[in-house]
């Protein structure tokens, strides 16, 4: 293997070996690789508040989740009332709320796991939801007082930490 001398940044040689190879690409070139999710599956009773509400009007539990999804543009109360139509209706609201953990997923850049996300809908519903529901507390989301709420929460929190601007010299 031949050697050839490389400066440093502080003037010192730097003896590397010359290799006759191509660099070998990084194992995961996608800097976006997938994440896990921050709490299980199973894990409804991490946050009782969330799987009551869930278990007893999954409605309003997905229509928090598709507000936030959706980042706004929808209502809480519009996808809450068109997940209990489809439910009263069909009785599988489940292909319609699997599509937004899919959105949630491509949000935030989660794993499929532990399966599909139409099959962990259409096995487990609530369960998903209570997932989906606390990944976004997690992220920070305060899921009673909507999108448009938690923005104006960010920028009064944003306001309070900017220091105070102080105008130069003295003016007579």
């Amino acid at each position: 293997m031949e050697h050839s001398t490389v400066t440093t940044a502080t003037g010192k040689p730097l003896n590397k070996p010359k290799s006759s190879k191509p660099p070998i690409a990084s194992i995961n070139p996608d800097s976006h690789s997938p994440v896990p999710w921050s709490t299980g599956l199973c894990d409804c009773c991490d946050d009782c508040n969330s799987c009551c509400l869930t278990c007893w009007c999954p409605c309003v539990t997905f229509g928090r989740i598709a507000e936030m999804v959706d980042r706004g543009s929808t209502s809480c109360g519009v996808s809450g009332a068109l997940y209990m139509l489809i439910l009263c209706v069909t009785g599988c609201s489940c292909m319609y709320s699997c599509f937004y953990r899919s959105k949630l997923r491509g949000q935030y850049f989660l794993k499929e796991s532990p399966c599909t996300d139409c099959c962990i809908h259409c096995c487990c519903e609530e369960c998903a939801l209570c997932q989906e529901y606390r990944e976004l507390k997690n992220r920070g989301f305060d899921m009673s007082i909507g999108w448009h709420g938690n923005m104006e929460r960010k920028k009064r929190m944003d306001m309070a930490a900017m220091p105070p601007t102080i105008e130069g010299g003295m003016f007579r």
